[in-house]
């Protein structure tokens, strides 16, 4: 078989997965920063990493289940995890995020570890992260900066690298820092020759200088994404138009959102036991067993705590759910804590909504994953979520349910019509069949005698070859 035989046998999914696998990070390859000072200038070279969490509100079980996330995220940066540190606190401390006894045996743990990074289960204030790197001695991220990283490296499409790219940038923008006359790039005074009165000073500092081009490139960048999310909507009203229903899957990342969408649609996108491996919403057609058309989006998965700057740049993919005539709620079976998936999720879709004015749509759960799960926790799901439905896309189990349920709750045709349509106009049945619900279909001498449920711009369009409509 040659090269060119075997790529086409490969599905969508399975190139994705070859491309993502062909540039991953080597271990022990990576440098230290020569200056961590400046955050600008840094990229997250994780390799060997320690864990530190707060906890300031649950059980135990809850903070470990935290920490073995973030251990997750970390995993599918690159890093390797070689030790998780929690402490319990009110809340966490304004200065160094764990209290100063904490920063010294995390120290000692780094030393001991051999840790080139330390991993903080939060989002760190510019403070913070700067007391902390003085401190430890090493390069500090917090959970915000790692899931960009994630981002940035699963975007492939246009508008995915410059929503993450914004995210990344509106992050970075209030912890740019720096000291002294270190960053002037421009001197004024005798240094900066004779500039006249009024113009003699530091001149502009590099830290003013990178404030103004980030400024500049966010503004470019939200730019191209309304520009963007103008063509989206372009499509999206085509399908309103011509009443095409739209059903979109959501959930929390790896939950099986995308292998749910291969299991109705055979679409053959990509499929990876790893944190974000969708970021690209992907749309597939369907067909309900009667015939009727409608839509799957596949959209990005969504996280405890996920950076509000990532809602916000991805905004107008996030869209897609609320626009949605059904949401297809994923939720993770093998998951130790699924009812935390759930309100995480549903934290973010109150947010995707709080500025619009329509309420979102039904919502139903589908509990994935089933294969994985033992008998007690099967039963304890099912308890948790009485109204969910319960299925296996890898084995196939209960997928007929999860159809039969799309078919029953996406919206139908209104105009029920009887015709009869002459066999040189079979473009006309054609559009029957793909717009409209064909309740009986007979082919006689005269035509094609069709019995069906259409949308009234249809009916009218039909009007002639209806024998009788009701």
């Amino acid at each position: 078989m040659t090269q060119a035989d075997e790529t086409d046998i490969l599905s969508t999914g399975e190139m994705e997965l070859a491309d993502r696998a062909a540039l991953r990070r080597v271990a022990g390859l990576s440098t230290e920063l020569a200056d961590i000072s400046e955050v600008e200038q840094r990229q997250l070279r994780l390799e060997r990493v320690v864990l530190v969490g707060v906890w300031t509100e649950g059980d135990a079980e809850e903070a470990e289940a935290s920490l073995a996330e973030l251990a997750r995220l970390a995993e599918t940066a690159g890093a390797e995890v070689l030790e998780g540190l929690i402490q319990r606190r009110q809340k966490p401390d304004p200065a160094t995020y764990v209290g100063s006894g904490k920063v010294i045996e995390l120290r000692e743990s780094v030393i001991e570890t051999g840790a080139d990074t330390v991993i903080c289960d939060g989002e760190l204030s510019p403070g913070q992260l700067r007391q902390l790197e003085e401190k430890l001695k090493v390069k500090v991220v917090d959970r915000t900066a790692l899931i960009l990283d994630i981002f940035a490296q699963h975007a492939s499409s246009r508008e995915g690298k410059a929503q993450v790219e914004l995210a990344q940038l509106q992050y970075l923008l209030p912890r740019l820092r720096g000291w002294g006359e270190s960053l002037s790039r421009q001197a004024g005074g005798r240094a900066g020759g004779n500039a006249g009165v009024g113009l003699r000073g530091p001149g502009e500092t590099k830290l003013e200088t990178d404030r103004r081009r980030i400024t500049k490139r966010m503004a470019k960048l939200r730019r191209e994404i309304r520009a963007m999310g103008t063509v989206r909507e372009t499509k999206r009203g085509m399908r309103v138009a011509n009443l095409v229903p739209n059903v979109a899957i959501a959930g929390y990342t790896n939950a099986g959102k995308s292998s749910l969408l291969n299991a109705i649609t055979g679409a053959g996108v990509l499929v990876e036991d790893a944190l974000f491996a969708t970021l690209d919403p992907t749309t597939r057609r369907a067909l309900t067993e009667d015939g009727r058309t409608y839509t799957l989006t596949d959209t990005v998965g969504f996280v405890r705590h996920l950076p509000h700057q990532l809602v916000e740049a991805f905004r107008s993919t996030l869209e897609e759910v609320a626009d949605a005539d059904l949401i297809l709620h994923v939720v993770d079976g093998s998951d130790p804590l699924p009812e935390r998936q759930v309100s995480a999720v549903r934290e973010v879709f109150a947010e995707i909504i709080q500025d619009r004015d329509t309420p979102m749509p039904p919502e139903v759960l589908v509990v994935n994953k089933l294969d994985q799960a033992d008998e007690l926790t099967a039963t304890r799901l099912r308890h948790l979520f009485p109204d969910a439905l319960f299925v296996s896309a890898h084995t196939g189990a209960g997928m007929d349910t999860v159809r039969d349920l799309v078919a029953e709750r996406i919206p139908r045709p209104d105009v029920l019509v009887e015709l009869l349509i002459p066999y040189s106009r079979g473009e006309l049945v054609s559009r029957v069949h793909s717009e409209g619900q064909v309740l009986t279909e007979k082919h006689t001498e005269d035509g094609t005698e069709l019995r069906a449920r259409v949308k009234p711009e249809l009916a009218g369009q039909l009007g002639e070859f209806a024998g009788n409509r009701a």
